[in-house]
């Protein structure tokens, strides 16, 4: 088989692999400890195999053969290019490109180390179960800012099932965030912090990322990893576009393939390309005792518009666990593979609707399939549950359905008054 060929399955429950081979592709995500020991929040499945990590190199081009009384070529205005001298006779140009320290210390400030806290429910059958509270780190860039917010784009994976979220800007300052929009498909989220929060010298010291195109990234371009790499605080990685649309089981778009080291904490982090431009968030690697070197991170171009929808959302509190809404159903997620194998849209695939439910009362009906949610993309039943620990019951909100009609799928928004959670 080809290297290009291998394919990844999904995996159910803790260390139940399809294939006999014990690699993975995992969220690259949050590094956190409990209780003195260590735990990885990277997936919800257990990481098999040893994880190994190569540092990409910086090759740089050197000035071969000049003699003693050239001129010297180094001037004020090229201290960050490195320039490559022919004397070759048709050489029209010299080629360059930027420092790799001149591309961290220009895009550092724009980055942001987060910090979560969540409850963990640990199940054990007969003997009932327990709660305990985890903590983790990841990774996320600042995007902008409305009238009130700092906003900062952020993996899904990172604070989805977070209690509390802290950032961390370039200054050491620390400052509480709220989750502002979850899209678990594209594994993107943003958080935001209010304005009035942070203090003057940190919003000096920060600024917003300047993002780049990952359509234009080619296969061999040198990139540059940013991001909070096991929790010890930001650190930088360098390597080459290994390849462009891989599929991975982590991720409803086709990925950047690199051979930058991202590692658990970096999830969240920026991908950036030699102008300094973030061209990818940092998101997977690959698992295995045999591979080395093969991370994958999300490119910028498809998913800037589900960012800049998440971005104008309420931002909202998680709510009380005995106010908290229900829409009283019993579901399935429909995932990309299962929606291509049998032509069902993907979503959250309706299996019941319980009696008496905000569900029923809307009109929601058993085999209906949830693609939205209060103006946000639904792909998968836990993100829906994610979505509603931040709603109240008695609220109203808008849910998107497909449904069977004719052989042909048809979309409508119905509007539902959320009931309450048992």
């Amino acid at each position: 088989m080809k290297h290009d060929e291998i394919k990844v399955k999904k995996r159910n429950g803790f260390g139940r692999f399809v294939k006999k081979a014990v690699a993975v592709v995992t969220t690259a995500a949050v590094f956190g400890g409990v209780a003195g020991g260590v735990f990885n929040l990277v997936s919800k499945d257990k990481i098999e195999g040893t994880q190994k990590t190569t540092i990409g190199s910086i090759i740089q081009d050197t000035v071969n053969d000049i003699k003693a009384e050239e001129k010297d070529l180094t001037s004020d205005n090229n201290d960050s290019i490195i320039q490559t001298v022919s004397t070759d006779e048709n050489t029209t140009a010299p080629k360059g490109t930027m420092d790799v320290s001149d591309i961290v210390e220009n895009a550092m400030p724009s980055i942001v180390s987060i910090n979560i806290k969540a409850t963990q429910q640990v199940n054990q059958g007969m003997f009932g179960s327990y709660e305990y509270e985890s903590s983790g780190a990841g990774s996320g860039f600042i995007i902008g800012e409305n009238d009130n917010e700092l906003l900062i784009a952020t993996n899904n994976h990172v604070v989805a099932s977070a209690d509390t979220v802290s950032v961390e800007f370039v200054d050491g300052e620390s400052c509480d965030a709220k989750v502002k929009g979850l899209d678990s498909g594209y594994d993107v989220a943003v958080v935001s912090i209010p304005l009035e929060d942070i203090p003057a010298t940190t919003k000096e010291a920060i600024k917003i990322a300047k993002l780049g195109s990952s359509d234009d990234l080619k296969v061999g371009e040198q990139v540059v990893v940013i991001g909070n790499a096991l929790g010890y605080g930001q650190s930088v990685t360098t390597g080459i576009v290994s390849a462009k649309e891989r599929t991975t089981n982590t991720n409803d778009l086709p990925l950047i393939q690199t051979d930058a080291a991202i590692n658990p904490g970096n999830s969240g982090g920026a991908m950036l390309n030699m102008k300094g431009e973030v061209v990818g968030i940092n998101s997977a690697k690959y698992t295995s005792t045999e591979v080395e070197g093969v991370c994958y991170a999300i490119p910028i171009s498809k998913v800037n518009e589900v960012i800049n929808n998440l971005s104008l959302k309420q931002t909202r509190d998680k709510v009380d666990e005995k106010y908290r809404a229900a829409l009283g159903i019993k579901c399935k997620t429909i995932d990309s593979e299962i929606s291509y194998m049998y032509g069902i849209p993907e979503g959250v695939f309706v299996t019941e609707t319980l009696d008496g439910s905000a569900a029923k009362n809307a009109g929601i009906k058993k085999n209906y399939i949830i693609t939205g949610f209060d103006g946000q993309r639904i792909t998968s039943a836990e993100q829906l549950i994610d979505l509603l620990e931040y709603y109240r019951a008695g609220e109203q909100v808008e849910v998107k359905v497909k449904y069977l009609e004719d052989e042909d799928y048809v979309e409508k928004t119905i509007p539902v008054i959320l009931g309450k959670k048992d």
